[in-house]
């Protein structure tokens, strides 16, 4: 699957048609950004079963700071429009697929159990 661009526009379309969505908030003045695209659109092609989509922070500031980036790169991942992941910072290929599968390997009905006991707890 090719990398989506994701704007304030289609993002509730692109998280809730997809399983999981990995987002790589980013800049073009950037260079670890520059440096973690080949990766993130190498992991694109070898996942086609997964949605990767970048948000230019340059571009979409409102977003990026919806989601509280204060440093890019950051990698924001979803599974079933829960977010499971938020790291600022470029991750090697072998980590990325690490992190893949484990997302993958979520019970999601217990993460959600798990959300709703800790916000009955606040």
């Amino acid at each position: 699957m090719a990398t989506i661009t994701l704007t304030a526009e289609n993002f509730k379309e692109t998280i809730s048609s997809h399983d999981i969505v990995i987002v790589d908030f980013w800049a073009a003045w950037c260079a670890p950004c520059r440096a973690f695209a080949p990766t993130f659109e190498a992991a694109s092609e070898k996942y086609p079963d997964i949605a990767f989509a970048k948000v230019n922070t340059e571009e979409e500031r409102e977003m990026a700071n919806g989601f509280n980036v204060r440093s890019i790169p950051m990698l924001m991942v979803f599974r079933e429009q829960v977010i499971l992941y938020a790291e600022a910072g470029s991750l090697p290929a072998s980590a990325l697929d690490q992190l893949i599968e484990q997302i993958r390997a979520l019970d999601m009905d217990k993460v959600r159990a798990e959300i709703a006991a800790a916000e009955e707890q606040a």
